[in-house]
């Protein structure tokens, strides 16, 4: 068959805009020479002493390219009336982990972490501070997100991982963390009865841990449900030691829409 410069045109024309619109339905995330610190919150709705915490963690007005957010709702604080409807026992245990790293026997809530550590006395002054103590490091890691979205409307991530140090390489595990934004409860039972509360950076999910293996890069996909197309939400990928819970680098990407 024959094809006329304007049929040419055409096909070109009709290329170039498939391309855009693939492009224009991805996201993607990759960390630079720089440590990128994560916070952790470990909360609960049933906890009258959280929303503050939660509040202050909503506020944090920091780039996604200097700091991780996450907060992860825990369940032993069910048991007096309201259960938390975002808490998991998995982020619960995660935390009494994370005591044991630190030496202590009790776990409590509100609390934030920093980098695997127990960050006390809250406050922007002394985030401001450690975020720019943390970011001198040189980052030990490479991480990368990817996000696109398919025809059927599901959502495919793509993470991955390569440690720049051969000893990080022997105890880092992988973790991805799927996080919410926007979240509102109306409480109706428990310390909070009443109460209204609001939550960002929710940890909806979390996959992992997913051991390094040596210098050999890290390479994993998942498939999303269609339902996150349409919330407010992002991705962290983060690289933690398995001896002590220190995080060694983290990355953050914010979903995005069409």
């Amino acid at each position: 068959m024959q094809v006329n410069r304007y049929t040419k045109g055409l096909v070109l024309t009709f290329l170039f805009l498939s391309q855009a619109t693939i492009v224009a339905a991805e996201c993607r995330a990759k960390s630079d020479e720089k440590t990128i610190p994560l916070l952790a919150l470990y909360t609960s709705e049933g906890c009258s002493s959280c929303p503050p915490a939660d509040q202050w963690m909503s506020a944090i007005q920091q780039p996604k390219n200097t700091l991780s957010l996450l907060a992860f709702h825990v369940d032993y604080w069910d048991y007096i009336g309201w259960k938390d409807p975002f808490s998991r026992a998995e982020y619960s245990d995660r935390q009494r982990q994370i005591a044991t790293f630190g030496g202590a026997g009790f776990v409590y809530t509100p609390q934030f972490v920093l980098n695997g550590r127990d960050f006390k006395g809250w406050n922007n002054r002394r985030l401001n501070s450690a975020i720019n103590t943390t970011q001198q490091l040189p980052s030990r890691a490479n991480l990368s997100l990817d996000v696109a979205t398919e025809t059927d409307g599901s959502m495919t991530l793509k993470a991955s991982a390569e440690v720049v140090r051969p000893a990080d390489g022997k105890k880092a595990d992988v973790f991805v963390a799927l996080y919410e934004n926007g979240l509102v409860s109306h409480v109706q039972a428990g310390e909070n009865i009443g109460r209204q509360l609001k939550h960002d950076y929710v940890v909806r999910q979390l996959f992992g841990a997913y051991p390094m293996k040596d210098l050999n890069p890290f390479n994993k996909s998942f498939t999303l449900n269609p339902s996150w197309k349409n919330k407010v939400a992002g991705a962290v990928i983060f690289l933690q030691d398995r001896a002590n819970g220190e995080i060694i680098q983290s990355l953050t990407l914010d979903f995005c829409h069409e």
